[in-house]
């Protein structure tokens, strides 16, 4: 394992040698005489300003860690000043993660951690926002929300901008308590609860058989078994002659982006799922082959259904192969990469922004649903979290009058 002081370094001489690369190829300007190479003045210029930007954040660990008045750890100051880069991007989905959060992080995408079970994001005022809550977890039967607020974590102040180690305080192992103080959504007041962690082992798709041989599939998230899962519950239910189907994506916030474009596969024919353009303009586009299942879908959506979910459901929708019932979903159309670092740090940034195959956008904007269905803040309240009575949820009642005049 590399140490953090070889791994900076070797970060500020690729930086260098980049820029070096970058101006030589396209300007194809830089020419080799003997032991020596003529550069243009520009070139010349950016490998200065480069070497000047880098030589200070050098100097200036230097300095602190040779003047300040108490002995300092290199290797934090090597961390604080990667993680100001990232900060100072303003994107609370572009963090650097330390080992700790980088291991978290490649295990939560297998459907297994430790912690409370929700998933969160930074709102625009700032705050650490629930998205929504995953389906049987500590984090649901506490009674958050989609739109709560978390203040505090273990008495730690938590913000948007440091969304990771808001995230890394709520994990930790099982049986141990975490204290949240939270701000409900439409409340002034704060409240502070207390959770017990679990070890989250997210069954990210279940089915049953429901009135009128109605069948029914929900799926919480996207993870690396969730397509398979999903193809296995359609299996199922078409063996059973069912050609009726309820997918359910409330409080889905999202997950692999590949996993709903597998999903997306099974239910479409030949057709575009989705495209992604960078900020050069550069479009990457995702197609299905051929459709699995010849179904009757109705599709549920709310505004706790994020990323991969709407991506699957503004699929569908475009191409009128289901109807959206529900409320206007989340709105987070953005594509994150992840990369590790040799020392077992590592990365995610944002690549990307992704449309609909009509050329939607939905990041800030969200699905509106085909039928425009609400459930009551008062209802929400009540329900502590747990799945409505089948009598009182109205989104699944339309739902199903929808495929019963099918």
């Amino acid at each position: 394992m590399i140490s953090k002081r070889k791994a900076f370094t070797a970060m500020i001489m690729l930086v260098i040698f980049t820029a070096f690369t970058t101006f030589s190829v396209s300007n194809m300007i830089a020419l080799n005489i003997g032991n020596k190479m003529v550069i243009s003045h520009e070139m010349y210029q950016k490998l200065i300003e480069e070497n000047d930007n880098m030589g200070k954040v050098v100097q200036l660990k230097h300095f602190l860690m040779e003047e300040y008045y108490v002995e300092l750890e290199e290797e934090v100051l090597i961390d604080g000043a990667i993680h100001g880069m990232f900060e100072a991007v303003g994107d609370p989905y572009t963090t650097y993660l330390d080992a700790k959060d980088m291991s978290d992080m490649l295990m939560s995408t297998q459907g297994v951690y430790g912690g409370i079970g929700i998933i969160v994001t930074a709102d625009e005022e700032g705050y650490v926002s629930v998205v929504s809550p995953i389906e049987d977890t500590p984090g649901e039967r506490a009674g958050l929300n989609t739109g709560d607020r978390i203040i505090r974590v273990d008495d730690e102040d938590v913000s948007g901008n440091r969304l990771d180690d808001a995230v890394s305080l709520m994990r930790g192992d099982a049986d141990t308590e975490v204290k949240l103080e939270i701000m409900k959504r439409n409340q002034e007041e704060a409240v502070e609860i207390s959770v017990v962690r679990e070890i989250i082992r997210i069954q990210s798709v279940r089915a049953e058989v429901m009135e009128d041989k109605i069948g029914y599939i929900r799926v919480t998230n996207f993870d690396e078994k969730t397509a398979s899962d999903f193809q296995f519950e359609m299996d199922e239910l078409t063996r059973q002659g069912i050609d009726r189907v309820i997918l359910d994506l409330r409080n889905n916030p999202g997950g692999l982006l590949s996993s709903a474009i597998r999903m997306s596969d099974l239910l479409l024919d030949e057709s575009l799922i989705v495209y992604t353009e960078d900020r050069h303009g550069n479009r990457k586009e995702e197609y299905a082959s051929e459709g699995n299942y010849d179904v009757e879908l109705v599709v549920l959506i709310n505004e706790g259904s994020a990323s991969a979910s709407e991506i699957l459901a503004g699929a569908l929708q475009d191409h009128e192969k289901a109807i959206l019932v529900g409320e206007q979903s989340f709105g987070k159309g953005l594509v994150q990469e992840m990369q590790q670092l040799p020392d077992g740090t590592g990365f995610k940034f944002t690549v990307s922004e992704y449309f609909t195959p009509s050329g939607r956008s939905i990041h800030d904007k969200g699905i509106k649903p085909d039928h425009v269905v609400e459930i009551s803040e008062e209802e929400l309240l009540e329900s502590q979290g747990q799945d409505l009575e089948l009598q009182e949820d109205v989104q699944l009642q339309q739902a199903i009058e929808l495929l019963q005049k099918r």
